[in-house]
């Protein structure tokens, strides 16, 4: 998805690949390539004024359609934070795409 009159991805991004949220759930990589990272927010907790992600589920997985959705899981991990979640999933995504 991109703007037309400036060229520019309409998609917010972190480190070269797009991230896209969906409720509680945050899609990390390109749904084109072989793999992508799903965070699925578990549990908030109160910060100032809004509500932070305290328990996020990580999961690499195939973007492979035909591959039934419980296949399709590579690697799970629980992280405390949105930013350890992140963190973890962008080095499996990388290092995932770099080995295929």
């Amino acid at each position: 998805m991109s703007d037309k009159k400036t060229g520019k991805n309409a998609f917010l991004m972190y480190k070269g690949k797009p991230l896209v949220r969906n409720g509680k759930t945050i899609y990390y990589g390109s749904m084109a390539d072989k793999y992508v990272v799903m965070l699925q927010i578990l549990s908030t907790k109160p910060y100032q004024d809004m509500e932070i992600a305290n328990k996020v589920l990580v999961q690499l997985m195939y973007t492979d359609p035909e591959i039934r959705a419980r296949d399709r899981i590579v690697k799970k991990s629980e992280k405390e934070g949105l930013y350890n979640a992140l963190d973890i999933g962008s080095i499996w995504l990388e290092r995932a795409l770099r080995d295929q």
